[in-house]
């Protein structure tokens, strides 16, 4: 180490150093994610050391995947085997979507290509929910967030839910108080049921799900995205319609199965609607 690096090394010279442009290191210091050691109170100039340079080169790479600022800030904020879980998530998460937007554009090509034909319809059934318990958090999102905002709120709520010591499945639901659409923006709570002690986490909440009757009609995994999956909400409607039926709370989505655990052909999530007859 040379005595130029013992003083600190100014923003141009570590942004060589670490890969990083001067923009990316103001960006990073005003979110909190990489500030330098020293800034002049005068000049405002910024000085880093040089054993900061391993934690910008793994911002660096994280963000040439396109990993969003405050998921590189949870990969960071532990110890590397900490890291490596989070970066796993997160991973999986990516190959997800990316599934999700082929089976899109593959359905919507098939739909095209079929054109006057018609589409293969669902089956709506009734069941009886009993009064639940469930740990809930709310998040706003539009379309291209909804399987982040799922998957976040889920392992947010288990990983709570684990702490306490609480029993639960591997369902879970996703509750739409709004229209979630490509353009549009609308709150939706991931809920987890479960038994046994747990006690509120920051934006968690814990509630009772009154009993309910459910319409509903169930989704494979292979057709568990949008537009596909707007063919059972299509399929509910019609039959609330006809019945007729009153709705008597907002539509939801059951995950009944882990994604993991399951092929693309087996039952995947239930498109609910709780009813009443008028």
């Amino acid at each position: 180490m040379n005595a130029h690096d013992l003083r600190g090394l100014t923003i141009g010279e570590f942004g060589r150093r670490a890969g990083l442009s001067i923009k990316a290191l103001r960006l990073y210091d005003v979110s909190g994610l990489l500030p330098p050691t020293e800034v002049d109170p005068v000049s405002g100039y910024r000085r880093y050391a040089v054993s900061q340079l391993d934690r910008a080169r793994r911002i660096s790479l994280l963000r040439q995947l396109d990993m969003p600022l405050a998921v590189v800030a949870e990969v960071l904020s532990g110890t590397d085997e900490e890291a490596v879980a989070r970066l796993d998530r997160w991973w999986a998460g990516q190959e997800q979507d990316m599934q999700a937007r082929r089976s899109s554009m593959v359905w919507f090509r098939a739909h095209l290509l079929a054109a006057g034909r018609p589409e293969p319809g669902y089956e709506v059934r009734h069941r009886a929910v009993p009064a639940t318990k469930v740990a809930a958090i709310r998040y706003e999102t539009d379309q291209r967030g909804l399987l982040d905002a799922i998957r976040r709120g889920e392992w947010e709520l288990r990983g709570i839910l684990d702490a306490c010591g609480a029993r639960q499945t591997a369902e879970h639901w996703v509750i739409y108080h709004g229209f979630v659409t490509p353009d549009n923006e609308a709150p939706i709570e991931v809920c987890v049921p479960f038994a046994g002690p747990a006690e509120p986490v920051g934006e968690m909440v814990i509630r009772v799900e009154p009993a309910h009757t459910e319409a509903y009609a169930t989704v494979i995994r292979d057709d568990c995205y949008y537009p596909r999956i707007m063919q059972a909400y299509a399929a509910l409607e019609a039959h609330v319609a006809a019945g007729p039926l009153l709705t008597t709370a907002p539509a939801r989505e059951v995950y009944i199965a882990r994604w993991d655990d399951i092929s693309g052909t087996d039952p995947f999530v239930h498109v609910a609607q709780p009813i009443e007859e008028p």
